[in-house]
């Protein structure tokens, strides 16, 4: 797995976060537990074996929930290497601020001081400013009333330094989807459309927007209550930019088999199949197999 790859796969779909509950073996009356996670659907679970074996076998993965698993590394000495990684490889959406931020907790645990209340303070006014916040109604805020939030890092100058990252954050954020339409034009009374799709909180909109001429294509960002879109529907755009782009510098995952599903799409449009009932039935079957619908069983890791 190239190592920019991953970077762009946490951009999208890692977490970093720092667990502070109650304990009466501790002065403090707290224990504190920072955690790296990565949390996918179940079909992806070699995928995060892949990502594991990665970080030197690391961590573990865990069943989260009915369809979910995640991964995740809590031990200070396992998350030396995920921040080795990073310091190397850096994150470029605002995720990187939760990261800079888990590295200053980071630090306040390997030097002991969270076993003290001023760092303790400290670490959870760092936690206060990391992804969502302290809870209104949470037994850390009631503990800690006076705390401050920490200032959140800014984070500018979001440039793609590598054609991996944008394939990992693909892995992770991306959809290709097949969309058909009723349409009086045609004669079989419907159209097919193809796209691509990129997802990202509406506060990384320069980074999405930035991706119009990375991937040299005429795709549009569109920002919808906190979410930001790159669409990309563009028949030419997609054969001649998106498809050669992804062959060249492939998807990991269940991503993976929608880009080949999607790919067959193509050449059936390609060769006016989709003008056909036969071939709008062929292509009516692959949509039903894509996404969500996907077999629990077909979660290979990697299309080629």
């Amino acid at each position: 797995m190239d190592p920019w790859f991953l970077t762009g796969f946490v951009d999208g779909e890692g977490c970093f976060s720092v667990i502070v509950i109650r304990s009466n073996k501790l002065k403090t009356g707290w224990v504190v537990h920072p955690k790296f996670s990565i949390s996918l659907h179940q079909k992806d679970k070699a995928l995060l074996e892949q990502i594991q074996s990665y970080f030197c076998g690391a961590g573990s993965i865990i069943k989260q929930g009915p369809l979910s698993i995640q991964f995740q590394i809590q031990s200070v000495k396992d998350l030396k290497v995920i921040i080795d990684h990073f310091e190397r490889y850096p994150l470029i959406t605002q995720k990187r601020a939760d990261y800079e931020l888990f590295k200053q907790v980071f630090e306040i645990i390997s030097n002991k001081k969270h076993l003290t209340t001023e760092g303790l303070e400290k670490l959870v006014a760092i936690k206060a400013s990391m992804n969502k916040g302290l809870s209104v109604r949470s037994e850390l805020k009631a503990a800690f009333p006076k705390i401050l939030p920490v200032p959140r890092p800014s984070i500018v100058n979001q440039q793609i330094k590598d054609p991996q990252w944008v394939a990992g954050f693909t892995s992770g954020e991306g959809c290709f989807y097949i969309n058909i339409m009723n349409s009086a034009s045609h004669s079989l009374g419907f159209q097919v459309q193809l796209i691509f799709k990129l997802t990202q909180h509406e506060r990384d909109e320069e980074l999405m927007r930035s991706l119009v001429d990375y991937l040299d294509c005429c795709g549009n960002v569109y920002i919808y209550k906190e979410a930001v879109d790159y669409i990309v529907i563009k028949f030419t755009d997609l054969t001649e930019k998106i498809l050669p782009f992804f062959e060249k510098y492939p998807l990991f995952g269940v991503k993976s088999k929608d880009f080949e599903d999607f790919k067959q799409v193509v050449k059936l449009m390609q060769n006016k199949a989709h003008l056909t009932e036969e071939g709008l039935n062929q292509i009516r079957q692959i949509k039903a197999g894509m996404n969500k619908g996907r077999p629990l069983s077909d979660g290979n890791t990697r299309g080629g």
